[in-house]
């Protein structure tokens, strides 16, 4: 386990024992001593807040013992916590991609087209293919290269062409022409008609299509 993993683990304790117990506090009986040791590592970061005399005093009220030792999350820890739950999932290494996934790197305005259509998700009545807001949102940027990296399922490859040809019909052909140039996938109306959801067309005629 990584450090940041530990440190989310323990945050999480901390919250889940403090939540249950109603008034905020992880109790010495609640955490071995290692973990009280992590926590208070955590106070050194601003992420957790240990118990003074007084908070072990009303605690020791509460609990009916003598209360040696408590710990809760800091606004800093709850938020980190809270991001850590949410954060962009780490980019697999090369090779390990799934095997039903394919690589693709977009440039910066065919990223943006993107966005604004898994944006319009619940407006459109075609929508964005499941999974690929997700993609958007936690696509990495080789900024050497300028290129955003996504890791695509065939069914979000034909709904990314989707979304650039409404770039395209609003616009702008470059990016869905680039995308059908580079990975053989674009959007066509005709086949896709009777079906609702965006069909890929790899027929390479329609790539150059201005």
């Amino acid at each position: 386990m990584r450090n940041w993993e530990r440190v989310l683990a323990v945050l999480e304790a901390l919250c889940e024992r403090g939540q249950a117990a109603g008034h905020g506090w992880t109790l010495d009986t609640e955490l071995l001593p290692p973990h009280q040791q992590q926590v208070n590592a955590l106070e050194n970061q601003g992420l957790a807040e240990l118990a003074g005399r007084e908070d072990r005093a009303e605690l020791s009220a509460l609990e009916g013992r003598p209360v040696r030792w408590a710990a809760r999350l800091t606004p800093y820890g709850h938020d980190t916590l809270t991001y850590g739950q949410c954060r962009p999932r780490a980019e697999p290494p090369p090779g390990e991609a799934a095997s039903d996934r394919q690589v693709v790197e977009l440039i910066p305005s065919q990223m943006a087209a993107l966005r604004v259509f898994v944006g319009l998700t619940g407006r459109l009545r075609v929508p964005p293919a499941d999974g690929l807001g997700e993609q958007v949102r936690t696509a990495s940027c080789d900024h050497g290269i300028k290129r955003w990296r996504l890791h695509l399922t065939q069914e979000q490859m034909a709904s990314v062409a989707y979304g650039l040809w409404l770039h395209r019909m609003t616009g702008s052909a470059t990016e869905a022409n680039r995308f059908a140039r580079e990975y053989g996938v674009v959007h066509s109306p005709a086949r896709a008609g009777d079906e609702g959801p965006p069909g890929p067309d790899r027929q390479p005629a329609a790539a150059g299509a201005k």
